[in-house]
């Protein structure tokens, strides 16, 4: 398993107020996670931040290399129950933090399997025999119009208000949590908003399958995102799995 990660304010903002972390419990197990924060330049980088690093402790204060999959399962959801109540906390306690929230997507990864996290629209991707899906689903105001038939996929991707998420950490006393699988895939794909509004998913798997050195294919879709004048934060993780 290879793993590579990178972020960037973009081209607009000074302030990236996307965070990522990366940890590898040996050859075959990582947790990864993907956090876009929200609030205002005064703290939507201390949830984002703080969500990212209540999650990756609580995560590896309660694995266990015995765990089986309802165990990782419950292990996950607890972290993010944990950072949501942190956040929110947080948010509550100072008024400099009033608001602040942050979407979450994490992975953890044991061999050829992961179980996926994600609130918001944050999204994590799954590549394998030439061809890529969405795993996670976002929670947004426009994925619910595509759930009810008043749009299509297609149509969304361009809709006023696309970024009107209706989850995120931080911002409600609880949340709801999803969780996928994904078997034997050859890659994972996790980022945030600013990427995967400005790629489509076959851009995406083009850079991923195609390019020479996947240990800069996150740089190459930073790139691209830039090229295009990338108005948010850009982050993503590459894992080869």
């Amino acid at each position: 398993m290879q793993i590579w990660g990178l972020t960037d304010p973009g081209n607009i903002r000074s302030q990236n107020q996307d965070a990522y972390n990366i940890v590898e419990f040996g050859h075959d197990r990582a947790i990864m996670i993907v956090c876009d924060g929200m609030g205002g330049a005064k703290s939507g980088n201390v949830a984002s931040s703080l969500a990212v690093d209540v999650f990756v402790q609580e995560v590896k204060r309660s694995w266990s290399h015995n765990a089986d999959w309802d165990k990782t399962d419950m292990i996950l959801r607890s972290a993010v129950k944990l950072a949501n109540f942190t956040v929110y906390d947080q948010a509550k306690q100072f008024e400099e933090f009033e608001g602040m929230g942050t979407t979450l997507v994490a992975a953890l990864i044991r061999k050829n399997q992961a179980s996926i996290v994600n609130v918001g629209d944050s999204r994590c991707y799954g590549i394998s025999n030439g061809s890529i899906r969405q795993i996670t689903k976002d929670h947004s105001v426009v994925q619910m119009m595509v759930d009810r038939g008043e749009l299509t996929p297609e149509t969304a991707k361009s809709y006023p208000g696309k970024n009107l998420i209706t989850r995120a950490v931080g911002t409600e006393p609880t949340i709801l949590c999803d969780r996928q699988e994904l078997e034997k895939g050859s890659y994972l794909l996790l980022c945030s908003d600013g990427l995967s509004n400005m790629l489509d998913d076959q851009e995406m798997l083009f850079e991923v399958v195609h390019g020479v050195n996947k240990q800069k294919c996150c740089k190459r879709l930073l790139d691209i995102a830039k090229l295009r004048g990338s108005p948010d934060n850009v982050t993503s993780i590459l894992v080869s799995v």
